[in-house]
């Protein structure tokens, strides 16, 4: 039986981001971006009951300041209490996590789309998925980018403006481009 390129997808093996499934999921969610980027103005618990249609799942006291972008919505899990300001971006071809109580500033972005490194691979417009957790208690400054795989520890700190590009420890305070712990 042949697998579609959302199964491949959300498996994390190369997949063409092409076919009927990934064509209506993205459609359905750039709808729902539209709606979701227009309610700035609405009371934060009427924005969480939008958030609520689209992503994986939302806990209770999860705000996420529009405008806000994403490929689908569904692989991204936020727990209690997450903040994300202004103009964040999570490409969710996989799953993102994003613990309890965790602190994202605006324009961060949250990548898990990947590409091989092989460029044949690339010519054949291949891509794959590598997921992002982060933990919970953790402080992500403004700009900054988390790259496909990386996992950030409970209680961690991204500096503004740094690319996270390995995995940072629970505890652990991280800036710079690439990414480099302080003290």
């Amino acid at each position: 039986m042949t697998r579609s390129e959302k199964d491949k997808m959300l498996a994390g093996e190369l997949y063409r981001a092409e076919g009927p499934e990934i064509a209506a999921d993205y459609a359905r969610c750039m709808a729902w971006l539209v709606r979701y980027n227009a309610s700035l103005a609405l009371p934060v618990a009427d924005r969480r009951a939008l958030l609520s249609e689209q992503l994986g799942s939302v806990g209770e006291g999860a705000d996420i300041r529009p405008p806000f972008h994403c490929d689908y919505g569904y692989n991204i899990r936020i727990g209690a209490g997450v903040f994300m300001n202004f103009n964040c971006v999570v490409l969710d071809v996989v799953r993102v996590t994003i613990g309890d109580g965790a602190q994202i500033g605006p324009g961060v972005q949250i990548l898990t789309a990947d590409h091989p490194r092989d460029p044949a691979q690339r010519r054949a417009l291949l891509e794959f998925g590598r997921p992002v957790s982060i933990g919970s208690n953790v402080w992500i400054g403004g700009s900054a980018l988390i790259l496909p795989g990386v996992t950030v520890g409970d209680d961690a700190i991204v500096g503004a403006g740094s690319v996270v590009t390995r995995d940072v420890p629970s505890g652990a305070t991280v800036a710079g481009a690439p990414a480099r712990r302080l003290g």
